[in-house]
């Protein structure tokens, strides 16, 4: 590992003075991972993990979590398994009980992808870690890559589970930098790859996210994840669907439905709420639905599979909702 000084500051003014060449630092679960692999090489570590842990109501009725907060603390918060269960389950649905207890929320959004091309600095090429290198993924052994919002620099897909209930919540990212603080929709933070895969968030050089807002939603505590992984635990997503739904008198009145594993963000998916609105809420719905969203899905040569895993769960997780109840 590349030598590096560490630092530990109090406020967020100090961070963002400190930055320069450093990276901020949170739990370190990826982070440091990915200096051990020489994909990060910073001159230092800010350790902003001090800084906004708390968890607090809004005036709107919604939440604020600070960026600070742990991933267990924050799965754990009465606040949270309330009004938002989809956030604790997702969060509960990844990693470890070790790792959730160091990772942060700040941290999570900034997850880099697994794409093992990626991690492998030796023998393959890869776009996201050397523009304009190439990406050896496309012909290579892509069971675990995108199906949607692919480019031809790049097909990996987005970690985090957390990111995706986020998105299916509209939640907002609260950052600060050195042009003032400002807000990003969560939709927008995650970048697709397009011709610069290397950029992967709508964060601007040494600007530091302090909080996430979620928005009051009634419509959160009825709501479903679901992640389809190779083994029980500890493995990430080949395919995650966080769903919210209400039904009145048999039609969909409300859908909030987002996909993990299937792209380079957390994928929302507008095409399939927007056909499920005013429809009959059983199983014929749901498909169709999902079969829209996926009509833009273009497979590689080992992820095929993920087109039907994602119709068939999109629609055993809706159809799971509607017996229970809006």
């Amino acid at each position: 590992m590349t030598p590096f000084t560490y630092v530990r500051v109090s406020d967020a003014a100090d961070a963002m003075r400190l930055e320069g060449a450093a990276r901020y630092l949170g739990g370190g679960t990826n982070l440091i991972d990915l200096m051990r692999e020489g994909l990060e090489t910073p001159a230092a570590l800010v350790d902003v993990t001090g800084l906004n842990d708390a968890i607090e109501e809004t005036e709107g009725g919604g939440l604020r979590i600070g960026a600070g907060v742990r991933n267990s603390a924050m799965a754990e918060h009465p606040l949270v398994r309330t009004r938002y269960p989809l956030v604790s389950r997702a969060i509960v649905a990844g990693a470890s009980a070790q790792i959730r207890n160091m990772a942060t929320l700040g941290g999570n959004l900034m997850q880099r992808t697994r794409c093992t091309y990626f991690y492998d600095t030796v023998g393959s090429r890869c776009n996201k870690r050397v523009p304009g290198e190439g990406c050896d993924a496309q012909g290579g052994f892509n069971r675990i890559h995108a199906i949607l919002g692919a480019s031809a620099a790049c097909v990996a897909t987005h970690p985090s589970d957390l990111c995706v209930a986020l998105t299916a919540l509209d939640a907002v990212v609260h950052v600060e930098g050195a042009a003032g603080a400002r807000t990003i929709p969560i939709g927008e933070f995650h970048l697709l790859p397009g011709d610069t895969p290397d950029r992967e968030t709508a964060l601007a050089p040494g600007e530091l996210i302090v909080a996430v807002e979620l928005p009051a939603l009634p419509i959160a505590m009825h709501a479903r994840y679901r992640k389809v992984r190779d083994r029980a635990s500890y493995a990430f997503a080949l395919l995650s669907v966080a769903a919210a739904l209400r039904v009145e008198d048999g039609l969909v009145a409300e859908v909030r439905l987002a996909l993990g594993g299937v792209a380079h963000r957390p994928w929302r998916a507008h095409a399939a709420e927007a056909a499920l609105i005013g429809q009959p809420a059983g199983e014929t719905s749901f498909l169709a639905a999902a079969e829209a969203e996926l009509a833009a899905a273009v497979p590689l040569r080992d992820n095929g599979f993920k087109i039907e895993l994602a119709r068939r769960t999109i629609a055993a997780v809706l159809g799971e909702l509607s017996e229970t109840g809006a």
